[in-house]
């Protein structure tokens, strides 16, 4: 591990903001990203890019950070005391789509770079990141190209890569107070630092490279689908499952918030508008039981 690997790695990933930024305001005529630069008093800083009020994407946020500190939050250090009392750097790239028609999934996606240093021990360093998909009005056409997508991210590096890492978004993103996934999944990895660095960089780096190829599509595909009123407000009922998600269970939310990072930026991945209604049930037979019904549960959408 050198500097020069750390120095590829943070350009690398301010070049995936400017590429997934530009690509996304192709779908808007007039809509834009406004760039705010931050700084952190610990270390490091970043730049914040949002597109609000767009008309296909009501919110959507871009974030590149680059941060150090001399103390870990209790959320790094809980499963891994090994990084107590270490220096560390976390760098990466963090994005949540929220669009404004119903029949357009919203979609996450984060890649970055962690590592720790100690005076006469080795150092510590790990990829992760990942990518999923959270429809409301979900066609299998869409899911099927999210999931071949991902797979292709995944084959450069091992037939096995894609199920195993689709399987951990599966667990990952799972509400365990609803009993269901947040969304249809993708891939999830984490503490990637094998074989070696070239090729865990070179995963992380199609895992990035792959987000667009998988999400723009289906922008293009559903963005002028015609809706009304009962879909707009199914559409704002189930973003509240994603704030429950977030504030509950996201560990790099709790990263962010406990490590002092700045709170707007963390809190970008937030939807615009969202709502909660007591005991809501969806009617038999409907599209919304149909999202419950057959995409909300753990499976295997591929001929894996």
């Amino acid at each position: 591990m050198t500097e020069d690997d750390i120095t590829q790695v943070k350009n690398y990933l301010l070049n995936l903001q400017d590429q997934i930024c530009a690509a996304l305001e192709t779908q808007e005529p007039e809509a834009r990203f406004i760039e705010d630069a931050w700084q952190r008093e610990e270390g490091g800083g970043g730049r914040t890019r949002v597109l609000s009020n767009g008309k296909v994407f009501e919110q959507g946020g871009v974030n590149f950070s680059h941060v150090s500190g001399f103390n870990l939050p209790p959320s790094a250090t809980a499963k891994r005391p090994e990084l107590a009392n270490r220096q560390y750097e976390a760098m990466g790239v963090s994005l949540v789509i929220h669009p404004r028609n119903p029949y357009v999934p919203t979609s996450h996606a984060n890649v970055r770079f962690f590592i720790a240093k100690k005076d006469g021990e080795p150092t510590i360093w790990w990829f992760g990141g990942g990518f999923d998909l959270t429809p409301f009005y979900p066609f299998k056409e869409d899911v099927l190209h999210w999931h071949q997508t991902a797979r292709e991210a995944c084959l450069p590096f091992g037939h096995d890569k894609y199920v195993q890492y689709k399987k951990w978004c599966d667990d990952y993103f799972f509400l365990k107070h609803r009993n269901e996934t947040r969304g249809v999944g993708g891939l999830f990895f984490d503490d990637l630092n094998q074989p070696d660095f070239p090729q865990a960089f070179g995963f992380m780096q199609s895992v990035g490279d792959h987000y667009i190829p998988a999400y723009l599509p289906i922008v293009e595909k559903r963005k002028d689908t015609p809706y009304g009123e009962r879909e707009r407000n199914f559409q704002l009922y189930r973003r509240g499952r994603y704030v429950e998600f977030n504030l509950v269970y996201d560990r790099g939310t709790l990263f962010g918030l406990q490590s002092g990072g700045r709170t707007e930026s963390i809190l970008m991945s937030m939807p615009p508008v969202a709502h909660w209604q007591y005991n809501w049930q969806a009617e038999p037979g409907s599209p919304e039981a149909e999202l419950y019904e057959c995409y909300l549960k753990p499976q295997n959408w591929l001929d894996t």
